[in-house]
């Protein structure tokens, strides 16, 4: 694995739609929840079909990362190992919520049907009672993705402000 001095384009183009779609998620999923039972299909839908691509995204994503150059981090261990830190949950939250929704989807005997076209299989067994639990599981994960994004921006933050360096400008879209 090769180091550079900035990201790539890959990594740029991955990075910045998945924090759009994660921007869009978040709230779209707390603001679904209280919809009236009558009006919560299609925006559930949208919102299951949203985190496939999403999924698909941190999957390709992953796969981009390790293959590809990375700039190197200049930092001390200790913030090389937050970084990495924050980079695994990210890596994992953006993942797993989509899963923790799919199974929870099943759960309830509306697995996915992506944009109203392909129906995903249930990946877990139609119970009820496991909605609840799944509910909770993924609703947890969307505090903890929320705080690891906000860790994440604090951090873009003291670098580009406190610290005065590159960091920020190397992963804006366009040249550096």
């Amino acid at each position: 694995m090769t180091t550079t001095t900035t990201f790539n384009s890959g990594r740029k183009f991955f990075h910045w739609v998945i924090a759009a779609f994660l921007l869009l998620q978040i709230p779209f999923g707390w603001y679904m929840v209280d919809l009236p039972l009558a009006d919560k299909a299609g925006p559930y839908n949208l919102h299951k079909s949203l985190g496939m691509v999403l999924f698909s995204l941190g999957v390709a994503r992953l796969i981009w990362a390790l293959f590809s150059s990375r700039p190197k981090l200049a930092a001390s261990w200790p913030e090389k190992v937050m970084v990495k830190t924050l980079q695994a949950v990210l890596y994992i939250l953006i993942c797993l919520m989509p899963i923790s929704g799919w199974i929870m989807s099943s759960a309830a005997g509306f697995p996915p049907k992506l944009f109203g076209l392909l129906q995903l299989p249930s990946i877990w067994a139609v119970n009820p009672d496991d909605v609840e639990g799944f509910q909770q599981m993924h609703e947890m994960q969307s505090w903890i993705l929320l705080a690891a994004l906000t860790l994440h921006l604090l951090g873009a933050i003291r670098h580009h402000f406190l610290l005065k360096d590159d960091t920020l400008r190397r992963i804006l879209p366009g040249k550096n």
